[in-house]
């Protein structure tokens, strides 16, 4: 018997190590401080600044931010069982399910744990853009990577997505 999508679960496991990996080691090395202190790695463009988010992207939610966790559950069983019931049909959709799914777990770990997100990473700092973590970024490439099947692979005369 062999594992149904394989890419979409190497991808998935990768991705949320990545993420929980680099969390722990900000937890570990760093202090939370308030206001936050920033390190800049390149000047004016990105620094390592750490926080904590009970929202979403832009703290949406956060007074509210209990439904999160059960969003991020949901949506994390949602594409498991996506993955093991499914036959996944391109290498870009397997990416890009596997990255949403291991942010959406990421993300999801965090705020079972704590009740709020380690975020870390900001660009462009003085645009005051959110500071986020690596399954927020892996989300976003993962919608990005269906978001290229969508327009870029070709369907059969059935309507069905060839793989590719």
């Amino acid at each position: 018997m062999s594992l149904r999508n394989p890419l979409f679960w190497l991808v998935a496991v990768v991705g949320l190590g990545l993420d929980q990996l680099t969390k722990l080691l900000v937890v570990q090395n760093f202090e939370l401080t308030s206001p936050p202190q920033s390190i800049p790695l390149i000047p004016g463009v990105l620094n390592f600044t750490y926080v904590t988010n009970t929202g979403a992207a832009w703290s949406l939610f956060s007074e509210n931010g209990e439904w999160l966790r059960w969003l991020s559950l949901i949506v994390s069983l949602g594409l498991a069982f996506y993955g093991l019931l499914t036959r996944i049909p391109t290498r870009w959709e397997q990416v890009g399910y596997g990255l949403i799914l291991s942010g959406a777990f990421g993300n999801g770990i965090d705020r079972l744990r704590s009740g709020e997100v380690v975020d870390f990473i900001q660009v462009f700092p003085i645009t005051r853009f959110p500071v986020f973590n690596l399954a927020d970024i892996w989300i976003n490439i993962g919608i990005i990577c269906l978001l290229l099947t969508l327009v870029l692979v070709p369907e059969d005369e059935n309507g069905s997505k060839r793989r590719r």
